[in-house]
């Protein structure tokens, strides 16, 4: 009988050390804090990225590509500079940028997460309003 609990245990044990061996960049996703805001240059603009398996936040990630463009609305070609504030709140990243007209706009991002091999990419769907 304790041999039987012995081989469950150490199946049970290998079975996390697994699947903790197998997170990836697809165990993260980047949501927005503030998913409608008001037009205009200089906007404020903060994504959250959380670990899908924990529902945390990931604090000290490394933001390291952005871009917004008006995709959403079929104009693409519609691109805002992005520039990184310092962030405020761990596993919040936030951006000045300019959302010169109404409509809905497309946050792209990458980054490196500590502990993860590959990169995290993510795109988060903002809407611009009057």
């Amino acid at each position: 009988m304790l041999s039987k609990f012995s081989t469950a245990a150490v199946a049970a044990t290998l079975s996390l050390a697994a699947s903790a061996a197998l997170a990836g960049a697809g165990d993260y996703a980047f949501e927005p804090i503030n998913p409608e805001m008001k037009k205009g240059d200089d906007v404020t603009l903060a994504v959250r990225l959380t670990n899908k398996q924990t529902g945390k936040p990931v604090p000290d990630a490394v933001i390291f590509k952005t871009r917004v463009d008006m995709a959403p609305d079929g104009m693409a070609e519609m691109e805002s500079a992005v520039a990184p504030l310092p962030s405020k709140e761990p596993g919040v990243y936030a951006f000045r940028t300019d959302l010169p007209m109404a409509g809905r706009y497309q946050v792209t991002l990458s980054a490196k997460v500590q502990g993860e091999a590959e990169t995290v990419t993510g795109k988060v769907i903002v809407k611009a309003i009057k």
